[in-house]
C-alpha cells in the first residue's frame, strides 16, 4: 500500500472539483469527505468514486450544479427543516445539514433536516461517525443516484443501493463510535468498480448480468441484488418512501432526465440527530449512569464466548488507527495510478507519497 499525504490528497481532489466549476468551499468539503472514507478504510466511496459520479451524473451532465445555493423552505415545525439544495454538491450539503441538525438537537433534543433536489453525498458513515464523535446519536439515509437494484422476486432494477447509516457516541465505552452503515444491495456499486480495478470477483448472489442471470464477474454486472432477500428489499423501500414524502420522484428517472422531463432526476436526503439526554429515563440498574450503562450493555453482548465478535464501526476504527500510524492515506498501486491520471488531466502535480506499507 502507498501512503499518501492527506493534505496533498485534499489539494488534488479540491483542484479537480474546482476545475469542473465548483467553489473552493464545496470542493474542499468533497475532498475532506473522500479523505475520511479512505482514512477509515472505505475504498468504495473514496475520491475516485466521487469524481466518477460527477463525470457520469454531476456537473458534466447537469445533475449537480457547482455553486448552487441551498434554500431553506418555510416550516411550522421548530425541530425540523426541509431544504431545497438546488442540485448543490452532496458532500457540502450533508456536512451543513448535520451541523444544523446538531444545533436543533441541542435546543429541542432532536433535530431533523430533509433535503430535496440533491446530488449524492457518497459515504453516509463518514457523517455519522463525525457526529457521534461530537456526542450525538446520528442517522441518515438517502436515495442513490441511479436505480440499479432489483426488488425481491423481480427482474428489473427499480431501486437504488439506498444506504442507511447510524452512528452512536460510544467512545467512552469502547474507544470509538459504533457505526452501522450499509447499502441495501448485497454489495455497493462502488465495490463493483473497485473489483474491476483490482481484478477481483464478486460474492455469489450479489449481482446479475443483462440477461438477469447471477454473475460474479464485475465486468458483466448489469444490476445488483438486495441483501437478505426480502429484508434488504424492505430497507431499500424505506429510503424510497422517505424520499417520496420529502419530494423525491420516480426511482427509474434518477440520474438522467429521460423519459420524462417533468419527473425529477435528483436524490433525497434525510438526517436525524438525537441528543443522548433527550432519550434518557435516568433509571439505570446498579446506580450506573448513562455512559456506564452503555459500556455494561456492550460488555454483556460481548460476554464470554463472543470475544471474537466484531462491533459495527470496529473495522473502520482499526483502519483509522492504521492510517494514523502510517501518517497518511493508504492506496493500492491501481488507485494511486488512477488518482495521478486525474492530476495530470488538470495540470496538477502527482500526489505526495510519504512511503509504503504492507
Amino acid at each position: 500500500m502507498n501512503i499518501v499525504c492527506k493534505e496533498s490528497h485534499n489539494r488534488l481532489v479540491s483542484a479537480a472539483y474546482q476545475a469542473r466549476g465548483y467553489l473552493a468551499d464545496e470542493a474542499m468539503a468533497a475532498a475532506e469527505m473522500a479523505a475520511s472514507a479512505t482514512w477509515h478504510g472505505n475504498q468504495t466511496h473514496n475520491a475516485l468514486k466521487a469524481l466518477h459520479l460527477d463525470d457520469l451524473f454531476g456537473s458534466v451532465t447537469g445533475g449537480c450544479v457547482p455553486g448552487a445555493e441551498i434554500e431553506v423552505l418555510p416550516s411550522r415545525f421548530e425541530a425540523t427543516e426541509v431544504w431545497n439544495s438546488n442540485k448543490k454538491l452532496g458532500q457540502a450539503v450533508a456536512r451543513r445539514a448535520f451541523d444544523r441538525a446538531i444545533e436543533l438537537a441541542e435546543k429541542y433534543g432532536v433535530g431533523i433536516v430533509s433535503v430535496d433536489n440533491a446530488f449524492h453525498y457518497l459515504w453516509g458513515g463518514g457523517y455519522v461517525i463525525e457526529a457521534a464523535r461530537r456526542g450525538y446519536i446520528a442517522y441518515t439515509n438517502c436515495t442513490s443516484t441511479l436505480a440499479e437494484v432489483v426488488p425481491f422476486m423481480g427482474k428489473t432494477p427499480t431501486l437504488g443501493t439506498n444506504p442507511h447509516s447510524w452512528g452512536f457516541p460510544t467512545m467512552d465505552a469502547i474507544g470509538y463510535p459504533i457505526c452501522i452503515d450499509w447499502a441495501t444491495s448485497t454489495v455497493a456499486m462502488g465495490r463493483v468498480q473497485q473489483l474491476k480495478r483490482e481484478g477481483g470477483t464478486l460474492p455469489p448472489n450479489a449481482a446479475v448480468d443483462v440477461a438477469g442471470d447471477a454473475t460474479q464477474d464485475p465486468n458483466e454486472v448489469a444490476a445488483l441484488l438486495p441483501f437478505g432477500a426480502h429484508k434488504g428489499y424492505g430497507l431499500s423501500l424505506i429510503n424510497e418512501l422517505t424520499a417520496a414524502f420529502i419530494g423525491g420522484s420516480l426511482p427509474m428517472h434518477r440520474g438522467h432526465p429521460v423519459p420524462s422531463a417533468k419527473e425529477k432526476s435528483t436524490t433525497s436526503f434525510f438526517f436525524q440527530i438525537i441528543h443522548p439526554d433527550a432519550i434518557s429515563g435516568g433509571s439505570f440498574a446498579n446506580d450506573r449512569n448513562q455512559s456506564e450503562n452503555i459500556k455494561a450493555v456492550i460488555d454483556n453482548i460481548l460476554m464470554e464466548g463472543n470475544e471474537g465478535s466484531l462491533l459495527p464501526g470496529q473495522l473502520e476504527a482499526q483502519a483509522a488507527e492504521r492510517s494514523e500510524k502510517a501518517g497518511g492515506l493508504l492506496y493500492t498501486d491501481a488507485e494511486l495510478a488512477e488518482l495521478n491520471e486525474i492530476a495530470a488531466s488538470i495540470g496538477h502535480g502527482p500526489l505526495t507519497l510519504i512511503g509504503e506499507t504492507i
